[in-house]
């Protein structure tokens, strides 16, 4: 009779899935046994809703080819939308950002998301984000949201060292090209992220944005 492996006391399918949920941020071994054990305890039904809700969003949702939120339809229902003043552009580091502000529903402009930040010593470089993307966007009006010239740029980067190194290499390229640009007020504290201020501090916080032209 062949050894059996006893350090995997799961059924190989159960172990698998147990892995596969560790790769999750900020989930442990404990966590992710937890999570198989309540998929095993479902129904055949909660399950297949559950791999099939996965599948969708690999397969249907990407980025918009405008402003790089994550989206169903390209251009994204922000960069369509009519009523949105496309003069106005909000950067943001992640699409978790945009939508934390958006619930604010103070700031009635439009996005563009860098899909991170300048991190020289995390190997992330100006290169490695949409920072390009967001200068054709002003160099070539028929590139941002249908075809309006942007008159400013707001800079909604979390306030810690690399949002403030991104922002200030942003605010000195965007000057160059004889944009306005501002940043968010600073109710929002030192070092802390966007997607967990308050819905009051980040609305404060667009309406008191502060130029960075000098």
């Amino acid at each position: 009779m062949a050894n059996r492996n006893l350090s995997n006391v799961y059924p190989e399918p159960v172990e698998r899935l147990i892995d596969e949920f560790t790769r999750l941020p900020g989930i442990g071994r404990k966590s992710a046994e937890r999570m198989a054990f309540h998929v095993l305890k479902n129904n055949e039904t909660d399950a297949l809703r559950l791999s099939s809700a996965v599948l969708d969003v690999k397969q249907n949702v990407r980025c918009c080819s405008i402003c790089y939120n994550l989206t169903a339809e390209d251009p994204c229902p922000i960069c369509d939308s009519e009523p949105r003043d496309a003069t106005k552009i909000m950067v943001v580091e992640q699409a978790k950002d945009l939508i934390s502000l958006e619930q604010t529903g103070v700031y009635k402009g439009v996005y563009h998301v860098l899909t991170g930040r300048i991190d020289p010593l995390g190997g992330v470089e100006p290169d490695d984000l949409t920072i390009r993307q967001l200068f054709d966007r002003i160099e070539h009006p028929e590139r941002n949201c249908r075809g309006i010239t942007v008159q400013e740029v707001i800079l909604g980067l979390n306030p810690d060292m690399e949002g403030d190194s991104t922002g200030l290499f942003l605010a000195e390229e965007l000057a160059r090209r004889g944009i306005v640009v501002t940043r968010l007020a600073r109710g929002i504290p030192a070092g802390s992220h966007l997607e967990f201020a308050s819905k009051a501090v980040l609305a404060d916080a667009i309406e008191g944005r502060q130029s960075m032209n000098h």
